[in-house]
């Protein structure tokens, strides 16, 4: 019986472990930021256990931003992503950069921390959109078949769709000559 209690009470820490909030984007060395320009930020959002949160940017060097600076009040965790204008994070060009999802009533509770990443220098590329990893994200693939025409349709979820998105309008602006900011 001893025995049965164990396994439950291991069972269940490891469900509440599983239902966690994570920033898929931006961070590590293949995620990063372009200032003064739109940017995206990716979080697993079907496991997170928060309806809402803020979310702040911080540095670890206190010459480029002493403390977290909150740029979203309130946002919805449903979302999954959201755009960020140019107009919402002014940060310099510099790497050490880290996005926080806190609690909206009390900044120190902090749900997760992205992995640190650069904003790079107005101009320069956005990552490939393949470079942004799909845990936390699904994909349901459905086929068709009427009489002699068969259709194929694949759906993916919100952040691929974003995170897609953007590095199709960075590689349209790129071919046409523009700059985003």
């Amino acid at each position: 019986m001893k025995f049965a209690a164990s396994v439950l009470a291991l069972a269940a820490l490891v469900s509440g472990a599983a239902a966690q909030l994570t920033i898929i984007s931006p961070g590590g060395p293949n995620l990063w930021w372009v200032a003064q320009s739109q940017n995206v930020i990716v979080w697993s959002c079907k496991t997170s256990p928060y309806e809402n949160f803020t979310i702040s940017i911080a540095n670890s060097n206190p010459d480029i931003l002493v403390e977290p600076l909150a740029f979203v009040a309130q946002q919805p965790n449903y979302d999954c992503s959201e755009a960020i204008s140019q107009y919402q994070v002014t940060m310099p060009a510099a790497d050490g950069y880290t996005i926080l999802l806190s609690n909206s009533l009390n900044a120190t509770d902090v749900y997760a921390t992205s992995q640190p990443f650069e904003i790079k220098a107005l101009g320069a590329t956005y990552p490939a959109a393949s470079a942004t990893p799909t845990s936390g994200t699904t994909n349901s693939t459905s086929t068709s078949t009427s009489g002699a025409a068969a259709t194929s349709t694949t759906t993916k979820s919100g952040s691929e769709r974003v995170v897609a998105s953007l590095g199709g309008l960075a590689a349209v602006v790129a071919a046409l000559g523009f700059s985003l900011a």
